[in-house]
């Protein structure tokens, strides 16, 4: 299973919370937090990127491990499903 390393920085000006994701290529980005959202038991983070809000958002499971929170990719399928639906509901009732 595949983690992302992260920084945080938090700006209470903006209330931005900022993350900094490296990819496998070991490129980082800056990503900011805008929804968490649980499905069953277990919560997870919709992150868009800090410098191009128009791609496509990133969902990742959050994990409480030593009393901090570790960023995990989603490689279950039938979890994903799950997390989609919920998601797509989320946003359906934004609406």
């Amino acid at each position: 299973m595949s983690d992302h390393t992260h920084e945080h920085e938090h700006n209470h000006d903006q209330e931005e919370f900022v993350l900094t994701l490296t990819d496998e290529q070991g490129k980082e980005m800056e990503m900011v937090l805008v929804e968490t959202f649980d499905v069953g038991e277990k919560l997870y983070a919709l992150l868009l990127e800090r410098n191009n809000p128009e791609a496509d958002g990133v969902i990742l499971r959050m994990e409480e491990e030593d009393e901090e929170m570790v960023l995990y990719n989603i490689e279950d399928e039938e979890e994903w499903n799950a997390v989609e639906e919920a998601y797509n509901e989320l946003v359906a009732a934004q609406e």
